[in-house]
């Protein structure tokens, strides 16, 4: 996925002058970058102090809002398991992929109404990045709690027959039930012992009974076997076959406990099946409102900047420009050329030096306004 430069700078006799030096400088001639208009309506402009104040409001609502986009994003993922490639296509903003919600971006006016002060649309899009938290925060655990408990169920059934539940193994007739001196055994024995198992068994302790070994159930590296021997000789037995490495299974046939199992399995299995397509749909419709309010708040930074720096009457023109990825750091040396006359104290600085004591990642600072968009928004690659 792309990143993107949000940048302004004043408009000359015309803000359309201004878009076509751009133009000249960073694609016409060397193709630096892509670029798009980035139209921005008339806001409210209001008081210096309340611009100052809402500078930083919008940089700590841009930081949260962005977090908010990249979990949905990233529980998106997780919820589609296997199905990751599939994930893109879902993480739609207006029902278009991403890249062209930002380059024909247009102001939401149903959402966001522009006769409202700065500060109430930043209000109202804080209010929508909490919801959304809280309600991810929620239905994640729901979701996560019913598919936890689904894995424990499964995971008992899987794995070694030194742990995994037998319940799907055994049958009823494997079994001595309801005798008051005979009990059946589930035994867990090695492949290679095998041999010493059938030679063994019958003389292991007293009272066990002869011929009466079955093999129920074979994996990779063991078998189950049964036998039968008198209650009185458990004890015994038991610690006759530790030593000779042969692993008595605690296990008591118990049909109702044992369809009970099966039945919260089948239950989890249901529950985890009928929530999951509701709860994608949740996902998809929040992340396209999650992302348009941050691509909101980036314009209302863009706005609030350009005045506090360019100042009144509103004249700037805002600009997405995109990357050339191997041509970042000569897009940057064309933009300070043609807009250092603005601010010639903010030098040219890669931000990707390391500067002793210069944290430069947060604030990278430069004559123009710029803000930088990352449609990365997951920890793997799709």
């Amino acid at each position: 996925m792309a990143e993107f430069w949000l940048i302004s700078a004043p408009g000359e006799k015309t803000c359309q002058q201004t878009w076509d030096k751009l133009m000249v400088a960073t694609s016409r001639t060397n193709n630096l970058s892509t670029n798009n208009k980035f139209n921005i309506p008339d806001l409210k402009v209001g008081t210096l102090d309340v611009l100052v104040g809402l500078s930083d409001e919008l940089a700590k609502l841009d930081t949260f809002v962005e977090s908010v986009v990249k979990k949905v994003a990233q529980y998106m993922a997780d919820v589609l398991e296997d199905s990751r490639d599939k994930v893109q296509e879902n993480l739609l903003a207006n029902g278009v992929d991403l890249v062209t919600y930002i380059t024909r971006f247009q102001w939401d006016m149903a959402k966001y109404p522009i006769k409202q002060s700065l500060k109430n649309i930043s209000e109202i899009i804080s209010k929508q990045g909490t919801q959304i938290d809280n309600d991810l925060k929620a239905r994640a655990s729901a979701y996560n709690n019913l598919k936890g408990n689904l894995q424990n169920l499964e995971r008992k059934n899987a794995g070694s027959l030194l742990t995994r539940s037998l319940a799907d193994i055994v049958k009823k007739e494997d079994f001595v039930l309801d005798s008051e001196y005979l009990i059946t055994m589930l035994v867990v024995v090695s492949k290679t012992n095998y041999t010493d198992w059938q030679k063994t068994y019958e003389t292991l302790s007293e009272m066990v009974v002869p011929r009466s070994t079955k093999l129920l159930f074979e994996d990779h590296d063991s078998g189950l076997f049964s036998v039968t021997l008198f209650r009185k000789a458990i004890d015994d037995f038991k610690h006759k076959a530790r030593e000779n490495k042969f692993t008595v299974r605690d296990f008591q046939y118990n049909e109702e406990e044992m369809k009970a199992d099966k039945e919260e399995m089948t239950r989890l299995s249901t529950d985890k099946k009928k929530q999951f397509g509701p709860l994608v749909r949740w996902l998809k419709v929040n992340f396209s409102e999650a992302f348009i309010a941050w691509i909101h708040i980036k314009a209302l930074r863009v706005f609030v900047e350009s005045v506090l720096r360019y100042g009144l009457p509103v004249n700037f023109q805002a600009m997405l420009l995109q990357p050339n990825k191997k041509n970042m750091k000569k897009l940057r040396e064309v933009l300070y050329d043609l807009y250092n006359y603005l601010d010639s104290s903010a030098a040219v600085i890669d931000a990707a030096m390391d500067i002793p004591g210069l944290n430069l990642s947060q604030q990278e600072y430069y004559p123009y306004v710029y803000y930088k968009i990352d449609c990365n928004l997951l920890d793997f690659k799709v």
